[in-house]
């Protein structure tokens, strides 16, 4: 086995993950790369950047990108440690691309997607067309982290994602009667109410800010009440191999295990 990545989370962040749910790594990648990515996704929008003019929509959902540039941002060193502190060593495939990039702009339309949610990882037995009835499942199948990387400054008033902090210990509960099944993303969004009481986090930070969360992290959407439209992406990291909630002390697992044999907070 090769060996592992110089170590980039202390001791006091990885606890604060398994407890909160969620981790900061600031210059996860470089701001140059942040910017190069930045003026591709201007492109895609159809929208310019010096004319405000142009951003008559609160949000524009892009897609895949497998440009080298999105894959550099995806698999820095610091970010390839992170991955390995995580979720383990030889646990998760590298990003061969970023996943959707919901651009949002200043607006004072209501975007329509900014309700509390837990993102899902795999189709229910044959499949379906609908996002909606995609699942998640106590042992995570399918996703090791949901990942917010930041390619623009954002700030308090730039529709930064709200966390809700400690759901994941929530959810985690939720989903374990369910068993293998899981539930839905319209299942849990449904019981998003019993994370409500949790204090809530901003995902604010610099360009080439990454913030890795829990699968089971709620967290949602929000209007933008600044001036400059915000660019992030939001892709998962794929697990090489089904976890096991018994025996990998990950701290990915030592939440779900520690939600598990206790109570809510």
């Amino acid at each position: 086995m090769p060996p592992a990545h110089t170590p980039v989370l202390s001791a006091p962040q990885l606890q604060q993950f398994i407890e909160q749910g969620f981790v900061r790594l600031d210059d996860a990648f470089p701001k140059e790369v942040a910017a190069e990515a930045r003026a591709i996704l201007w492109k895609d929008t159809g929208c310019s950047p010096d004319d405000p003019s142009s951003w008559t929509r609160p949000v524009v959902r892009l897609g895949e990108y497998t440009q080298d540039v999105f894959r550099t941002a995806a698999n820095t060193p610091r970010l390839k440690a992170a991955y390995d502190q995580l979720v383990g060593v030889e646990r998760w495939w590298p990003r061969m691309s970023l996943g959707s990039f919901p651009v949002r702009f200043p607006s004072a339309e209501n975007p329509g997607d900014d309700g509390w949610h837990v993102d899902v990882s795999f189709p229910p037995p044959g499949g379906t067309d609908s996002f909606f009835e995609w699942r998640s499942n106590v042992s995570t199948q399918g996703r090791a982290l949901l990942m917010l990387f930041l390619f623009s400054d954002v700030g308090e008033n730039d529709a930064p994602t709200r966390i809700r902090i400690g759901s994941h210990h929530d959810v985690a509960r939720m989903l374990a009667p369910a068993g293998d099944a899981g539930l839905s993303f319209m299942e849990l969004a449904q019981r998003m109410d019993a994370t409500a009481s949790r204090p809530e986090a901003l995902a604010t930070g610099d360009a080439g800010t990454v913030y890795l969360c829990h699968p089971f992290i709620a967290h949602a959407a929000q209007p933008h009440r600044g001036t400059r439209p915000r660019f992030m992406a939001q892709p998962p990291l794929f697990p090489r191999k089904p976890f096991n909630l018994e025996q990998d002390d990950c701290p990915l697992v030592v939440a779900i295990r520690q939600a598990l044999a206790t109570t809510k907070a």
